[in-house]
């Protein structure tokens, strides 16, 4: 079924543009954006395993919370601390769904928007990990890294960067954005896309501008999953 609606998907979005035609043309007015958060077994990229999953949508500085979406994942790994940091229980993970179930929902995200992650490479060896795994066709993503958005913006402040100054929480509260309960995945994901948001004002980015404004802060990556 997955590989089914993942065919349909290439079908509905068949030229995909590529990174250079995505930072040169594209106006920030024009893009979509999801954020997405994973709450993780484990920090070690090559065995961690997805226990929950939160997206949202945004565009032009709005965050759409009628497309916010949020699973737990049901999973047989060792969950480790996930019980203490996320609130993540066997119990409450044994009333999840399946990996492919929460990933069909998430594909059709993957196709049509620049994902935004807070720590781009932890939940993007993730994905990749769950591509692997599920054996589906290689598929190349644009990305935008909070975190090294907000460490750009902080190293031109500090020459040593103060202990913990680039976590999710830290950074919205920098930039006076609401508190949220952190380790839920659908509350980072909404805390992640209103922080990006935040920053490209900070950074006094236009709506008229191209993605490719965003170049410098190494912010802006590209990923192939599977």
């Amino acid at each position: 079924m997955i590989k089914a609606l993942f065919n349909a998907l290439k079908n509905v979005f068949p030229f995909a543009p590529s990174r250079n035609a995505l930072l040169n043309t594209y106006q920030f007015q024009n893009l979509q954006f999801t954020a997405i958060d994973f709450e993780l077994t484990s920090l070690d990229q090559k065995v961690t395993q997805i226990t929950s999953v939160g997206f949202v949508t945004g565009s032009n500085g709005v965050v759409d919370l009628s497309t916010s979406d949020y699973y737990l994942v049901k999973t047989t790994a060792d969950l480790g601390q996930s019980p203490v940091i996320h609130g993540l229980t066997e119990e409450a993970l044994n009333n999840g769904v399946t990996l492919p179930d929460a990933l069909n929902a998430l594909l059709p995200r993957l196709h049509e928007s620049i994902l935004v992650f807070h720590n781009a490479s932890l939940d993007l060896a993730a994905l990749h990990n769950v591509f692997v795994s599920l054996d589906l066709p290689k598929t190349e993503v644009m990305y935008i890294d909070t975190l090294k958005l907000a460490v750009y913006q902080l190293s031109k402040q500090h020459q040593v960067l103060p202990s913990h100054c680039a976590t999710l929480l830290e950074c919205c509260e920098r930039l006076g954005l609401p508190s949220f309960i952190e380790h839920n995945a659908l509350d980072d994901a909404m805390a992640t896309m209103s922080l990006l948001f935040a920053q490209l004002s900070e950074l006094g980015v236009q709506k008229h501008e191209k993605l490719k404004v965003l170049k410098h802060t190494g912010a802006v990556g590209r990923f192939t999953l599977g």
